[in-house]
């Protein structure tokens, strides 16, 4: 059986970047490393839920992004004075979807990652002194040296429990690839939106430019912060805290009151303004008490008392607090012992290894690279470690 140096389980913003790190700055080579994902292409869910909110811009700056020299997307933007107006946003040149997709793609072409993508999804690990065995769900067996495991929480979308079990007419914003889009329903249907995230805010903006009527649900008035968390978590300014926290459940804390949870960027407060001002958005702030379902449509019941009609209910609840990885990561949980926080994630060390053969990114990070693991930054930041694990100690 032929051995890879490297397999990354996982083909998102992640899983792209981690590949190509370890290719263009970890002296990898390509015919040694492969990318383990069930979709048809590299970043296919990242395409799919970003096109479901409706994100016309990231709200991450210009020098976060897949490729490896920070300043490779303003690169690609081209000239300044000959860029479409719209391309870069605010001073933090935070990027059009449709750039830094394309920027994407340059990045995948130019480290040939789609000839390193592997279609299937991982079902078993088996650790062993000299490797690890991948097991996919269709039986397929992989060897590499080391695993790093590159799973977002997209496989877990966090549905209330009022919402469970009511029929085709309610849908989550981040349900797996292939289910029907808001954007694609009758334009005179009347969409309710539950969230009170940039994700909810930009599918009933979204919705209201498509011509729909929509009442937004949220539990409180929009929060305006330009990112999810301070920028000081990127560096010195606030990661020394972090840092000198050696307890597992201390970070965790730490983790859960840096992040901006439920806030929008500026830019979105005043798209949510024009949307209300236009009549066609009606913003609700309170929870949802019920939900009734007939063959004419829904209603929600709020806690205020309201009632409210539609045709349709998209949530943007976000995704589960529980760790990614389902019952894969359980089982190897249990069978190899790995250490993890009460919480239930990962306890790994400064090169994110959660056991000798097998790393961890993204939110399996958190607890070693901070508030930002599951961003872009975080996975610029799980690059350099996972290179300088791939030069220090090369494979054997």
């Amino acid at each position: 059986m032929n051995v890879l140096d490297w397999l990354i389980v996982g083909g998102g913003p992640h899983g792209v970047h981690l590949a190509a790190r370890l290719v263009g700055e970890g002296g990898i080579d390509s015919a040694r490393l492969a990318i383990l994902d069930p979709a048809a292409q590299l970043l296919q869910r990242w395409r799919s839920f970003t096109s479901a909110t409706g994100m016309s811009h990231l709200r991450s700056p210009g020098v976060h992004h897949l490729d490896l020299e920070p300043s490779s997307l303003m690169r690609f933007a081209g000239d300044r004075r000959k860029r479409p107006p719209g391309l870069l946003r605010s001073r933090y040149n935070c990027p059009s979807l449709d750039l830094f997709n394309a920027h994407c793609d340059h990045v995948i072409t130019r480290f040939g990652l789609t000839g390193l993508h592997l279609r299937g999804k991982a079902e078993r690990l088996q650790p062993e002194t000299d490797g690890v065995q991948v097991t996919t769900c269709d039986g397929t067996t992989i060897a590499a040296a080391r695993v790093v495991l590159a799973l977002g929480a997209g496989d877990q979308p966090e549905w209330p429990e009022w919402a469970v079990g009511h029929g085709s007419r309610i849908r989550h914003l981040f349900d797996p690839p292939g289910q029907p889009s808001p954007h694609r329903s009758d334009p005179g249907e009347r969409a309710l939106v539950v969230g009170g995230g940039i994700s909810a805010v930009q599918a009933a903006i979204r919705l209201v430019a498509d011509q729909r009527t929509v009442d937004l649900v949220t539990r409180h008035p929009p929060r305006v912060h330009r990112f999810d968390s301070d920028p000081g978590w990127l560096g010195p300014k606030l990661m020394p805290t972090f840092e000198r926290e050696r307890d597992p459940d201390g970070r965790r804390r730490i983790i859960q009151q840096a992040r901006h949870r439920g806030s929008v960027t500026p830019e979105v407060r005043h798209a949510l303004r024009v949307a209300l001002a236009s009549g066609r958005l009606t913003l609700h702030h309170s929870e949802v008490s019920g939900l009734e379902v007939d063959g004419a449509g829904l209603q929600l019941e709020l806690t205020s008392g309201e009632r409210i009609d539609g045709d349709h209910l998209y949530l943007a609840t976000g995704f589960a607090s529980r760790r990614p990885g389902g019952a894969m990561l359980d089982r190897l949980v249990d069978e190899h012992d790995l250490r993890c926080a009460a919480c239930g994630y990962p306890i790994v060390d400064s090169w994110l290894r959660w056991h000798p053969r097998i790393h961890v990114t993204g939110p399996l990070a958190e607890l070693e690279i901070g508030p930002v693991a599951r961003n872009i930054a975080g996975a610029r930041r799980a690059g350099d470690r996972l290179v300088d694990a791939a030069l220090k100690q090369p494979a054997a």
